[in-house]
């Protein structure tokens, strides 16, 4: 009985493996991106501040829904 347990926590493992590593490339592949001068103008050009803020509603309530 205790084989079967190790074989659904290894698939586990891997699976958070395989999820932390695909974050991992999207959070080098954006860190890619904005280190571009082209994209960083066009960033300040568009006000990214606002974005954030109008944002920050949508997360908040996000967060509060997930904790219940």
């Amino acid at each position: 009985m205790s084989e079967n347990n190790n074989h659904s926590d290894s698939g586990t493992d891997k699976d958070n493996l395989y999820m932390l590593g695909g974050l991992a490339c999207i959070v080098f592949g954006a860190g890619l991106i904005l280190s571009n001068p082209i994209v960083r103008k066009y960033l300040g050009q568009m006000g990214v501040g606002s974005l954030v803020q109008g944002a920050l509603p949508d997360l908040d309530r996000y967060i509060k829904l997930r904790s219940m």
